[in-house]
């Protein structure tokens, strides 16, 4: 059995981890004022890092449309795939599993496979790499979907901001949890706990959050192959730091990958964000 790959842009997977194979992606859409435009390829990071500094226009986003997904889900189909594993996205921060699933119905009943990655960026990239392995591998519809979810189910995904008030408008976190950045002037540390951004821990300072960060990574490696990544919007010195310490500390053992957020979900986190994902490997 053939098994192509369907994934979001909000995943960032970085080419040189495909090594050729092949992962379709279907972009979200971000508006920056009265422009809007697929991510990645009209609107970029850049772009959204500099409106939101700027504060001059409204910056938003959408999810893909469920014909957008058809339309990829008939093009694997088309080029000789048996199936398709679908991997996006958190639910619970986007519409765009539910596009997805919607449009998994215009086909066959089990010829598309929708997975939740209860994470985004690389925290969904690395569950849509497990795929693409395993199709690669020759493995069939459901133990590619398999693969997928072993993958979500290793997943630590960690981040921090510079304030919440972004993610709070977005209603990416409660109203309640956002205070806890403002009334009580902390730094948080945020998690993706079953797919909803939830506060780990306070700390005082940028610094202090960044080497939590790191120690929280370290942790969540285990002592075995891991695979992690370091994003950050307009954040590049922070997220080198992080690189460099966790290089360090987790030397040779796994990828080890650096790059921004996504336009969309830089759209909900804003500028400055530093975020870690860490995948134990199985």
């Amino acid at each position: 059995m053939s098994v192509a790959v369907v994934t979001d842009s909000s995943g960032v997977v970085p080419p040189e981890l495909l090594g050729g194979r092949e992962l379709a992606v279907v972009p979200l859409h971000v508006r920056i004022g009265s422009h809007s435009g697929p991510e990645g390829t009209e609107i970029t990071p850049a772009d959204v890092a500099a409106a939101m500094r700027e504060r001059r226009v409204d910056v938003s986003t959408s999810r893909p449309s469920p014909a957008e997904f058809a339309a990829a889900y008939r093009h694997a189909l088309d080029a000789g795939a048996d199936g398709v594993v679908s991997v996006h996205l958190s639910r619970r921060l986007s519409g765009t599993y539910e596009s997805a699933v919607l449009a998994a119905r215009e086909f066959p009943v089990g010829t598309i496979r929708v997975v939740d990655s209860r994470s985004t960026a690389m925290g969904l990239g690395f569950a849509a790499l497990a795929a693409v392995e395993e199709a690669a591998a020759g493995g069939s519809l459901d133990e590619v979907r398999i693969a997928a979810q072993a993958s979500v189910a290793r997943t630590t995904t960690l981040f921090y901001v510079d304030t919440l008030e972004h993610l709070r408008r977005g209603g990416r976190i409660g109203a309640a949890a956002a205070l806890i950045g403002t009334a009580l002037a902390v730094k948080p540390i945020l998690e993706m706990a079953d797919g909803s951004v939830v506060v780990k821990e306070k700390v005082r300072t940028a610094g202090r959050a960044l080497a939590r960060l790191e120690a929280l990574a370290v942790a969540a490696a285990g002592d075995g192959p891991v695979d992690v990544a370091v994003h950050h919007l307009d954040a590049a010195e922070r997220a080198e730091q992080l690189r460099g310490n966790l290089a360090r500390l987790l030397a040779g053992r796994g990828w080890l990958v650096v790059s921004e957020v996504g336009a969309a979900v830089g759209a909900h986190v804003g500028p400055g964000v530093v975020g870690v994902v860490v995948v134990p490997r199985g």
